[in-house]
């Protein structure tokens, strides 16, 4: 026979044994690595749009979902050592829903696991799949036109500035994606309204000050940026430094207007963003990244802030008002 105290010891054997039985039968967590060129703090309401498109294919981070970030905080070289990094943690999914640059650092790392991307240019062009329609492979994602979409901004701004004779463009030199087709646009975009434009270049916070003055220096009227982590992750520091000058800026996204910027012109970011956070649950569920078509934006965003217009004494053409999506007064 059994003893009481001997009972009572292989009963509590027992019940602590079950907790353990049964979190060794529940399922793993699926985990999604987020590679990132910029930094958390100007990239929250992207980072919230991830979430909400995953919340839409039915994942919660924390509830069925894990995310692992990594950021490079504008450190383009760290990129490869981030992406590896995630590779060896064998997570599911690879989203780099916003930089170009991660997105080629991800594509490196592996061949195997599913990559989402978000990029601001040509994705043929630059490389990162052979077709829209059939991306094959490991990847997919969707373009914000960003670069694409230069010519129109420089179009925009001469509507602005109908009198001005140069204008100058703002590239990061250390983003070769970003860089190469900025040039390309630039030239188209010159052609379009016979201005003569002058290209500078900033890979730093001290250099971006350096190339503000430069540029009126040089008797620039006005700027319009190439997308870039670096550039995002300054946008206060531009608005400022645009109002110390009293220079006119076109930027590529509304975040950049409502920081005090004149004018942005481009598709909705965090809209895109919010796709590619589907694309991700549904890879999840078991689709593969190379049969989903990349997703292009269907809707552009004119925003003027007349307040900054205000500043520089600039009278917004009743063209562009009538045109603009949003004028924050």
């Amino acid at each position: 026979m059994i003893g009481r105290r001997q009972f009572i010891t292989l009963i509590g054997g027992a019940a602590a044994a079950w907790p353990l039985a049964a979190r060794a039968q529940q399922p793993t967590m699926p985990v999604i690595g987020y590679l990132e060129a910029g930094s958390p703090e100007p990239s929250a309401n992207l980072v919230a749009a991830f979430r909400q498109g995953l919340s839409e294919a039915g994942y919660i981070e924390g509830r069925n979902v894990a995310v692992e970030f990594r950021w490079a905080h504008n450190e383009n070289e760290r990129l490869s050592d981030l992406a590896a990094d995630l590779v060896r943690r064998r997570v599911d999914v690879i989203v780099t829903p916003v930089s170009t640059l991660a997105a080629f650092a991800a594509k490196a790392a592996t061949t195997t696991i599913p990559i989402v991307f978000g990029t601001g240019a040509d994705p043929v062009k630059a490389g990162l799949v052979t077709s829209l329609n059939r991306p094959g492979g490991n990847i997919t994602g969707a373009n914000t036109m960003s670069t694409e979409l230069l010519p129109k901004r420089l179009s925009l701004l001469n509507e602005l500035l109908p009198s001005s004779s140069r204008f100058a463009v703002l590239v990061n030199p250390d983003n070769p994606f970003g860089t190469d087709p900025t040039y390309a646009e630039v030239r188209v975009g010159a052609a379009a309204i016979a201005q003569k434009l002058e290209v500078f270049t900033a890979k730093s916070n001290a250099e971006i000050d350096s190339a503000f003055a430069a540029l009126v220096q040089k008797g620039a009227n006005a700027v319009v940026f190439s997308p870039d982590a670096l550039f995002d992750s300054r946008r206060v520091q531009l608005a400022t430094l645009a109002a110390r000058y009293q220079l006119p800026a076109l930027h590529w996204k509304r975040e950049f207007t409502e920081a005090g910027g004149l004018m942005s012109y481009g598709s909705n970011v965090a809209e895109v963003i919010r796709q590619t956070g589907i694309y991700a649950g549904r890879i999840l569920k078991g689709e593969k990244p190379g049969d989903l078509p990349v997703l292009l934006p269907t809707k552009f965003d004119l925003v003027i802030n007349s307040q900054t217009a205000k500043i520089f004494g600039i009278e917004i053409p009743s063209t562009l008002l009538a045109h603009a999506d949003e004028v924050i007064e």
